[in-house]
């Protein structure tokens, strides 16, 4: 008994590691993509938005289960919104600073919706979120490698469309399903913007590679193997582990895309990173 349950916490860890992994390639693909390749944003957030309704069609096919029927598009919308502020924000932002920034939106809408729903935070929550603000507020106060004002909105606002997406799936009874199928109806805003800036289209075979990559690599299987092991991982818990994912990310800027770890950087993410961590803990206490 006792091996079983080694064996399932050992799947369970490697599971949770890919997932991170997959999340955290993302924003490293993203930004690649975009400094380093021809195609132009609008192009990357449509291969990537089809390349993750094909992977996540294909998942739900072999597992013999049925798409959600969606009744509304609000899913679709924030989906499409947050895919395609995320790939012109990468235009103008590196890798690390971006998903931080990234993170650092979603969590505070979250925390903000709690809130606002009548959630009550105690000193030391109150204290972290204190915290994560001042590191917020330190990686945009003006400098030499202060992030650009433009990337910088679009990525806020790409956390918050993320953010509000998050909390819609809390409602949910099959999440996967469902984001397969606002992965599919994103597909056609996607279409939209693309036609909407034809002018400017640009693509080549590597940018095309990076955001099939993106789509059914780091989204479709991301969130599939992530769903999966959702349910064996306290909420609070699930909520930490992707604390990880942008100090990965900045790991993985460096590493393959050149990028600096300035101590601006260095000190707003342990501030972001560590507050929100107060929050969680003592939510899950």
């Amino acid at each position: 008994m006792s091996s079983f349950v080694t064996s399932q916490r050992a799947r369970l860890l490697v599971m949770t590691c890919l997932t991170l992994l997959a999340f955290a390639a993302n924003p490293v693909l993203c930004r690649a993509a975009l400094r380093d390749t021809g195609i132009d944003p609008a192009s990357f957030t449509l291969i990537r938005i089809v390349a993750g309704a094909a992977t996540l069609w294909l998942i739900l096919t072999l597992r013999g289960e049925p798409y959600a029927r969606a009744k509304n598009w609000s899913g679709a919308i924030l989906l499409f919104v947050y895919a395609g502020a995320l790939s012109y924000a990468y235009v103008w932002l590196d890798a690390g600073i971006g998903t931080l920034l990234l993170f650092g939106a979603v969590q505070g809408t979250m925390i903000s919706t709690g809130i606002a729903q009548g959630e009550r935070l105690n000193p030391r929550q109150v204290f972290g979120v204190g915290v994560a603000v001042l590191g917020l507020l330190l990686l945009l106060a003006p400098g030499a490698t202060a992030p650009t004002w433009q990337g910088a909105v679009l990525m806020v606002m790409s956390g918050l469309a993320w953010g509000l997406y998050s909390l819609m799936g809390r409602r949910g009874s099959r999440p996967l399903a469902t984001t397969a199928t606002n992965f599919l109806k994103a597909s056609a805003l996607a279409g939209v913007l693309s036609l909407l800036t034809v002018k400017w289209a640009a693509w080549d075979l590597r940018g095309a590679a990076y955001a099939l990559a993106s789509g059914s690599v780091s989204s479709g299987i991301g969130y599939a193997i992530w769903y999966s092991i959702l349910p064996a991982l306290r909420a609070t818990r699930a909520a930490i582990v992707q604390l990880s994912v942008p100090a990965i990310t900045a790991i993985a800027g460096i590493v393959f895309l050149g990028e600096s770890l300035t101590l601006r950087l260095a000190s707003a993410s342990l501030a972001i990173l560590g507050g929100v961590a107060l929050v969680f803990v003592d939510r899950g206490r």
